[in-house]
């Protein structure tokens, strides 16, 4: 069942989670995803409930990448875990995200720094070695990655402790659909990670990406605000993909926001096999098939 399969992977996401926080914890969660991305946004509040769910608070201290202060974080959060957020992936493919965490490998090495499950993909070996480098030299560094490739990957490359779990969006549990307007909906990367797909013709399919803001996002850059942005995000991804009837998609979090909504999907996969690699670890709910191109996907998802 669909909500069997959610609630295992929430139950996994809690046992994760109580390695490092109790009731009344301080704790500091960075790498806030300040861009529209839902996916990433998605990961950030499954984040947040669950740290607040086993904490009984918020966090003490929130960044972005290129807002973080050592100083203030030390004074707003003087003991305690650091968590890095889980978007995107661990590896050189979003650069200033990766030399974040390199930086707090360095710059944070006098209490538990967490990085939250994320997938391994690095383009460059130097780039792997140089990460392998600063984790080995943390006197207390954990990583969580989201598939059996990543696992494999970090086991043999990296000196620290690594575990395999689900995406930490899961915790945001089932959601309610709203009312589809179209047959099929696809929503297919513009970014770095994308194959390139050949697309069928507009007038056959709606497609879509998720990477502009609608004019409602909240400002502001204390943890308040930025959970309302994520929320803004997510709500208005979520409403995107209750548009189809069925959905396409080669976004590893429009097959997760699709799976919490319940909406039947056909998953294509990004450009170094993300999805495949997520889906194989944690089987689907509601994938109907996986496919190699667009083409067979609609073939796929219009079938009745």
């Amino acid at each position: 069942m669909i909500v069997d399969r959610i609630a295992a992977q929430q139950a996994a996401l809690r046992a994760l989670y109580r390695r490092h926080v109790a009731p009344g914890d301080a704790y500091a969660l960075v790498d806030f995803p300040d861009h529209a991305n839902v996916g990433d946004s998605a990961i950030w509040l499954g984040e947040v409930t669950l740290l607040r769910a086993l904490t009984g608070r918020d966090p003490d201290y929130v960044s972005t990448w290129h807002d973080f202060d050592e100083a203030a974080f030390r004074r707003a959060c003087p003991g305690g875990t650091l968590f890095l957020h889980g978007g995107g992936n661990l590896g050189d493919i979003w650069p200033h995200h990766q030399r974040f965490r390199e930086t707090i490998l360095t710059t944070i090495d006098d209490r538990p720094v967490v990085q939250l499950p994320q997938s391994i993909h690095f383009r460059s070996p130097a780039e792997a070695d140089r990460f392998a480098m600063l984790a080995a030299a943390h006197p207390d560094f954990t990583l969580y990655v989201r598939d059996a490739r990543s696992l494999q990957f970090a086991k043999q490359r990296f000196a620290c402790e690594t575990h395999l779990a689900p995406d930490s969006a899961y915790a945001l549990g089932p959601q309610p659909r709203g009312t589809a307007d179209c047959e099929v909906l696809m929503l297919l990367r513009t970014d770095d990670e994308s194959v390139g797909y050949a697309l069928p013709a507009p007038e056959q399919v709606t497609i879509v990406d998720w990477l502009d803001d609608g004019p409602d996002v909240p400002s502001g850059s204390d943890p308040a605000a930025r959970h309302a942005q994520a929320a803004n995000r997510v709500a208005r991804g979520l409403r995107l993909l209750s548009r189809g009837r069925v959905l396409v998609t080669d976004r590893l979090h429009g097959h997760i926001l699709a799976d919490l909504l319940g909406v039947p999907h056909v998953v294509l996969d990004n450009d170094y096999g993300k999805l495949a690699a997520y889906l194989d670890a944690w089987p689907p709910a509601t994938v109907i098939a996986r496919a190699t191109t667009p083409a067979a996907a609609l073939l796929v998802a219009e079938r009745p």
